[in-house]
């Protein structure tokens, strides 16, 4: 049966707690004071819950007593003098889980079902999370250089806990995979792993996608519908692109990761939710604080935990095992049998691969496709080297005091105008497709796009609105 050590200097809130607790199945201990809750650590519980205001110090000390022992106790901090400040530091210090007093009992029961009971739960989890990784694989994760060893080093400190994790990275760097990757090998696990773009989503419903909205709220909402944070309850939500969230609904997420409840729209009754939040952006957040983009309280409250995914050239190592990793599945479902020439990975390992990892992923996939034959001889890099070349001469002219609203839409416009593909586009602007879509949709609201993007003045080559071509699926895997 697991143990739990309660810590707390009020003996009713204390009994109170240990009953709760024993409900659902524990054994319990309780502790007043430091001193007490030491000599209890020999007991080595399965969980601690853990007031940070004690008689005879902070309740955090514990925490480093517990990690000085070895100790493979989950330990959520419970305080009634809760700050952003203090909730990052227990994270930090790695406490599993943050709860504000008066206790949300739901919330706690969530915390306590996934606390590891059986020893093979806590084996099975210490197995996921050391998968082959002496041979460059992590969970869905592929390589072995340094760098992305050190990125599987904070992945398996962080999985365990409850902490939120800002992931940063270039554009086509695998986030999205290092999100499933934190699910995976934690204790969420067999709970729902929901994505969401943020900037793939109109302004006018996102809330509605995230929290959910009752029938009649708005015109078209003929039927309640349940949010995101609803469906992803006990398990894991990750919000990509956050900082192409809208600033008032920024307001509401912050809201809802501090109450741990959500209201739908239409409606003011407040929803319990139990979810782990990832999100994830290719700007630097600090500029994206400073240029009005994501709020300085959110991002603090999103990176209790910052994980950083290295772009492929930082990585060389581990191109030539991506490439034979995309041709394996590619050959698993083809039914073939090919093989990258010497002289093919070595024009892979020279190249500079400014759409990282997903890049490399489309050349394999071109190059499968193109060779009839066993061994693929000739990787398709030269067209996307020859578009960034030629483009490099091309120019128009700006003028000091113009928007730069306007001078990204001259660009971007202008880019696909030149390049004739979305995909070719995106590729040199270093932004996603989905990203370039979400512009070109919004442009198109907008008098004479085409030529407002054309550097001649002339008729470009965007098509006028509603004529855009299908959007490929947001949600496409990127190792």
């Amino acid at each position: 049966m697991p143990h739990a050590l309660i810590v707390d200097d009020d003996s009713n809130a204390a009994e109170a707690l240990a009953e709760l607790v024993r409900g659902q199945g524990f054994t319990t201990a309780c502790a007043d004071s430091l001193e007490t809750a030491r000599d209890l650590l020999a007991a080595a519980p399965d969980v601690i819950l853990l007031d940070l205001v004690l008689p005879d110090g902070n309740g955090l000390e514990l925490l480093r007593d517990a990690a000085a022992r070895q100790l493979e106790t989950q330990v959520v901090v419970i305080t009634g003098h809760a700050t952003l400040e203090s909730s990052i530091e227990a994270m930090r210090h790695g406490a599993n889980d943050y709860l504000l007093k008066p206790i949300n009992f739901a919330h706690l029961r969530g915390v306590l079902s996934r606390v590891a009971r059986p020893p093979e739960l806590s084996a099975e989890v210490k197995d996921l999370r050391s998968e082959l990784r002496s041979l460059g694989h992590y969970g869905r994760l592929v390589g072995g250089s340094a760098p992305m060893q050190r990125l599987y080093d904070q992945i398996g400190r962080v999985a365990p806990t409850g902490a939120t994790v800002l992931i940063t990275g270039e554009s086509g760097t695998g986030k999205e995979i290092v999100a499933q990757t934190i699910h995976e090998v934690s204790r969420r696990r067999l709970r729902p792993f929901l994505a969401i773009n943020c900037g793939a989503i109109s302004p006018q419903i996102i809330e509605s996608e995230l929290f959910g909205h009752e029938k009649g709220s708005f015109t078209g909402a003929n039927r309640q519908h349940r949010g995101y944070f609803e469906r992803a309850h006990g398990g894991t939500l990750f919000l990509d692109e956050i900082t192409e969230m809208p600033m008032d609904l920024q307001v509401k997420l912050l809201r809802v990761l501090e109450t741990q409840t959500v209201s739908r729209v239409g409606s003011d009754r407040p929803i319990d939710t139990d979810v782990r939040m990832l999100a994830a952006t290719n700007r630097n957040p600090h500029d994206a604080v400073a240029t009005g983009k994501l709020r300085k309280d959110l991002l603090y409250r999103l990176q209790v935990f910052p994980l950083y995914v290295p772009p492929l050239r930082e990585r060389s190592e581990d191109i030539e095992l991506l490439a034979n990793h995309f041709l394996a599945q590619l050959n698993k479902r083809g039914n073939a049998n090919k093989a990258l020439t010497p002289a093919a990975i070595d024009r892979l390992k020279r190249y500079h691969w400014p759409g990282n990892v997903r890049e490399l992923s489309n050349a394999i996939h071109r190059a499968f496709i193109m060779t009839d034959g066993d061994w693929i001889t000739q990787i398709g890099l030269s067209q996307e080297a020859t578009l960034a070349a030629d483009f490099s001469g091309r120019s128009f002219q700006i003028g000091v005091g113009d928007r730069i609203d306007a001078v990204e839409k001259r660009l971007i416009l202008a880019t696909v105008q030149h390049t004739h593909t979305k995909e070719a586009a995106a590729e040199i602007l270093g932004i996603s497709v989905k990203t370039l879509y979400n512009r070109l949709r919004a442009y198109e609201t907008g008098a004479d796009l085409a030529r407002a993007g054309a550097p001649d003045g002339s008729q470009g080559a965007v098509p006028a609105s509603g004529t855009l071509p299908a959007e490929p699926n947001p949600r496409a895997p990127a190792t």
